[in-house]
C-alpha cells in the first residue's frame, strides 16, 4: 500500500486564469482538501479610501477596476448611491440605456466566467468561442465610451452620451484581406443599435453552441455534478447573492425583487437551481445569458421608438454640452469646475443595490456635505462567497477546488478592494 502523507500546500499565488490573484493554502491528506485557507489582499488598491479624496464624479473611473469584467455595473451601483442623496431624476432615455448596458455586460461577465471555468476544468475550446463574441460586446462598450474595458460611461443623472448612429469599420490590411473586412462590416452599416440588434438574433445560436460542447459532456458532468453543494439555507445563512444563491435554489434577484430604473417593464424570467452544485451553477449562468440577451432585445426596441436626454437638464450636476463647451466660455469655466471641484451632496447616508452579474453590488455612501465622500463602503458579492470557500472544499479532491474557484466567478478586484 502507498503511504499517505498530508501537506500543507500553497495553491497559488497566481491563479492561471481569470480569477486575479489568490493564495489558498491547503492542508492536504494525500489528495483529499482536509481544511483551505484562502488568503486575499494582494491585489488591494485602497479604492475605498482613494474615493475620499476625490470628487464624487472622479471616483466612477475607479468604480471600472474593481470588478474588471463586469464595468458598467460597478458604476450603476455607485451612482444610484449618489442620485439616491442628490434626489435626482434620470431622464426614461438613460434608464433605458443603462439597463441595455447592464445586460451587455452581464453576457460579457458570463462569457468570461464560461471561458475561464471551462479552462480551469479543461475545456479550451470553450475560452476561444466564448471570446469570440465578447469580442463583439467589447466593440458596443469602444463605440460609446471611447474605451473597451474601463468605461466610466454612467454618470450621475443619465450617461456620459447618446448612443452613436455608426460603428467603426474593419479595414483591410496585411492581416485581414479586402473581402474578409467587408464581411466583418456587413454588420456595423447601420448605428449601434443595429449593431446590437444583429448580436441579439445570433447570440442564443451561440449559448446552444456552448451547450452542446459543455452541458452533456461526460467529462464536465463528472467534474462539476455533486461538487461544492451549498444548502438553500445554507447559502442564505453565508450571504450568497445572484447565480450562486439561485444556484441553491432561492428565487432571488434584486431586478425582480427591488426593481431599479425600468426593470419593473421588462419581462424576463428567474432560472433556479435545485442540487446547489457547481453544475447548477453552470446551467443558472447560462440561462440567465439567453434572458439578458431578451432583455436587450427589448430595450433596442424602445430606444429606436423614443428619443429624448440622456443626461439631467439640471447644470450643477451634469456638465454643458461639448458644442457650447467648445464656443462659450462661460460653459467651458462651468466645464472645468465641475471636473475638478465637482459637487457638493446633501448630508446625510445613502445604500444603493443591483443585481451585478456575480451578485448584488451595493455602494454605502456617506455624505458630510462636502464634494467628497465622508466615506465609500463596497458591497461585493464575490467577497462573501471567498469566505465559503472551506465549507465548500472540505473533503473534496484537490482537482475539485478549481472548479470551485471557477464556480464562484471570482474576481479580485472587488474582493481585495
Amino acid at each position: 500500500m502507498p503511504e499517505i502523507r498530508n501537506y500543507t500546500l500553497n495553491f497559488g499565488p497566481q491563479h492561471p486564469a481569470a480569477h486575479g490573484v489568490l493564495r489558498l493554502v491547503l492542508e492536504m491528506d494525500g489528495e483529499v482538501v482536509d481544511r483551505a485557507d484562502p488568503h486575499i489582499g494582494l491585489l488591494h488598491r485602497g479604492t475605498e479610501k482613494l474615493a475620499e479624496s476625490k470628487p464624487y464624479n472622479q471616483t466612477i473611473g475607479y468604480m471600472d477596476r474593481l470588478d474588471y469584467v463586469s464595468m458598467m455595473c460597478n458604476e450603476h451601483g455607485y451612482v444610484l448611491a449618489i442620485e439616491k442623496l442628490l434626489g435626482i431624476e434620470v431622464p426614461e432615455r438613460a434608464q433605458y440605456i443603462r439597463v441595455m448596458f447592464d445586460e451587455v455586460t452581464r453576457i460579457l461577465n458570463h462569457l468570461m466566467w464560461i471561458g475561464a471555468h471551462g479552462l480551469d476544468v479543461g475545456a479550451m475550446s470553450m475560452f476561444l468561442y466564448a471570446f469570440r463574441e465578447r469580442e463583439d460586446l467589447m466593440d458596443c462598450y469602444e463605440a460609446v465610451s471611447g474605451a473597451r474595458l474601463h468605461a466610466t460611461y454612467y454618470r450621475p443623472g443619465g450617461v456620459a452620451r447618446d448612443l452613436p448612429d455608426t460603428m467603426p469599420q474593419y479595414e483591410a490590411s496585411r492581416f485581414r484581406s479586402k473581402a474578409e473586412a467587408s464581411k466583418q462590416n456587413e454588420a456595423r452599416q447601420g448605428s449601434l443599435l443595429d449593431f446590437l440588434e444583429d448580436f441579439t438574433n445570433r447570440f442564443p445560436g451561440c449559448v446552444d453552441e456552448y451547450e452542446t460542447l459543455l452541458t452533456d459532456n461526460r467529462i464536465w458532468k463528472q467534474r462539476l455534478v455533486g461538487i461544492g453543494v451549498v444548502s438553500p439555507e445554507r447559502a442564505l445563512q453565508l450571504g450568497f447573492s445572484g447565480a450562486m444563491l439561485r444556484g441553491s435554489g432561492v428565487e432571488w434577484d434584486l431586478r425582480k425583487k427591488q426593481p431599479y430604473e425600468v426593470y419593473d417593464r421588462m419581462k424576463f424570467d428567474i432560472p433556479v437551481g435545485t442540487d446547489g452544485d457547481c453544475y447548477d451553477r453552470y446551467l443558472v449562468r447560462m440561462e440567465e445569458m439567453r434572458q439578458s440577451n431578451n432583455i436587450i432585445k427589448q430595450c433596442i426596441e424602445w430606444l429606436r421608438k423614443n428619443s429624448g436626454p440622456v443626461i439631467t437638464e439640471d447644470h450643477k450636476i451634469a456638465p454643458p454640452r461639448r458644442a457650447e463647451m467648445k464656443g462659450d466660455m462661460e460653459s467651458l469655466i462651468h466645464h472645468f469646475k465641475l471636473f475638478t471641484e465637482g459637487f457638493c451632496l446633501p448630508a446625510g447616508e445613502a445604500y444603493a443595490a443591483i443585481e451585478h452579474p456575480k451578485g448584488e453590488f451595493g455602494c454605502y455612501l456617506v455624505s458630510d456635505g462636502a464634494n467628497k465622500p465622508y466615506r465609500l463602503k463596497v458591497r461585493a458579492p464575490g467577497f462573501y462567497h471567498m469566505a465559503s470557500f472551506d465549507e465548500m472544499v472540505r473533503g473534496h479532491m484537490l482537482s475539485d477546488v478549481v472548479a470551485v474557484i471557477g464556480t464562484q466567478d471570482i474576481v479580485f478586484g472587488e474582493v481585495d478592494r
